[in-house]
């Protein structure tokens, strides 16, 4: 929790950074960008690490990682020193969320697992939710004092850690150095995407293309073109952050029981290009909760589904798969900002009619590719 409170609770603060040291859309599509880049090269050997060393030592470093480039980047008085601390970031607050995630599962057996995920989720969830709000009201003392709470939020998780949590790995049951760490498989990326799962990875790289795409400079858009200071960009960011938690923890598995995954994926692709172009004309506050709202809602019901209907589909092991699809809603989430902020710069508007031209080329490409389980459906259907 602390870690994505950490990450959303800069949200709302990093425009006002960025446009004090002369900064454009892109470079603040880079922020985020530099972010997600270093998760992606890096999570996998943080994990592979916890297997040799335990998970408490990685969570450690993890959360003190975040303390200090949180620290660094309240301090920076020039982009590029905002820039490397934000590598930095990436670089180690990306230790969490493997060390976590292999923690519940050597402390949880199968049948609680899914409970302890869940529980896992639910806190970075509200994390998330929690930090835009809480850097908007903190960024009325100063600018900087969001940088700072954070820091010292996880300076306490470190504490917390080293004097509370036990090792969940005993030294025996750890991998010796023979093994080999390893960072993220590119030739297994680009061979799966000719298999039978092919078209769903590319759907779970454009539904996070597209979100951050909007989340990425949505701050920077809303204080441009409504001069929104950080309190009211963190109220948006909140309701937004409630909308998707109670999207995909609520709705999502009601609306694929009655519709089925493939009907759920078609009508998220077309509702989010149509949440896209809504936002453009409106001019009132009330006008874009409402327009990004459903912009949000659109396109939460979108990973779920689509990693249920990848999941269903895949010939490889489900860990394997998983961690496949990870990797490319990875990669949407490394060039989505760059290109949101890189449209910024040449109009307001074109983040979110680009992002609706994406979302309705996939929405038609799903109507071709995503038959197969429709078909599967029927037979099942016509043989009881």
């Amino acid at each position: 929790m602390v870690n994505l409170l950490g990450f959303g609770i800069i949200i709302p603060i990093l425009p006002f950074y960025v446009e004090r040291f002369g900064g454009s859309g892109l470079q603040m599509g880079m922020l985020m960008s530099i972010f997600s880049l270093m998760q992606f090269v890096f999570s996998p050997i943080w994990g592979g690490l916890s297997d040799r060393v335990g998970r408490k030592r990685v969570l450690m470093i993890g959360a003190l990682g975040n303390a200090m480039s949180m620290a660094l980047m309240g301090l920076a008085r020039e982009y590029w020193l905002l820039f490397s601390a934000r590598m930095l970031s990436g670089m180690l607050s990306s230790a969490t969320l493997p060390a976590a995630m292999a923690f519940i599962s050597d402390i949880t057996d199968e049948k609680h697992r899914s409970g302890g995920m869940g529980l896992f989720g639910a806190a970075f969830g509200l994390g998330m939710v929690l930090g835009p709000g809480i850097g908007g009201v903190l960024s009325q003392v100063t600018l900087e004092a969001p940088f700072f709470f954070a820091s010292g939020a996880s300076l306490v998780a470190v504490a917390l850690t080293g004097f509370l949590l036990p090792e969940s790995l005993p030294a025996e049951r750890r991998l010796g150095h023979e093994h080999r760490i390893r960072s993220v498989d590119l030739g297994l990326m680009f061979r799966s995407l000719s298999g039978p799962i092919g078209f769903l990875l590319i759907l779970a790289f454009l539904h996070n293309f597209a979100l951050t795409n909007f989340e990425g400079i949505f701050g920077f858009y809303a204080q441009r073109r409504y001069n929104f200071d950080p309190p009211t960009i963190g109220l948006i960011m909140v309701t937004i952050g409630l909308i998707a938690t109670v999207t995909q923890g609520v709705l999502t598995g009601p609306f694929t029981r009655r519709f089925g995954d493939v009907a759920v994926i078609r009508a998220a692709l077309f509702a989010s290009a149509l949440g896209f172009v809504s936002m453009t004309p409106v001019s009132t506050l009330d006008a874009l909760l409402l327009t990004s709202g459903f912009f949000v809602l659109s396109n939460s019901l979108l990973r779920p589904s689509v990693a249920a209907l990848t999941s269903k589909r895949t010939p490889l092991p489900q860990g394997v798969t998983m961690g496949i699809a990870n990797a490319f809603m990875s990669l949407g989430r490394i060039l989505g900002p760059l290109w949101g902020g890189k449209m910024l710069d040449i109009n307001l508007n074109y983040p979110f009619l680009s992002g609706a031209l994406v979302m309705l080329a996939a929405g038609f490409a799903g109507l071709v590719y995503l038959r197969h389980e429709e078909r599967v459906a029927a037979q099942a259907a016509n043989s009881d």
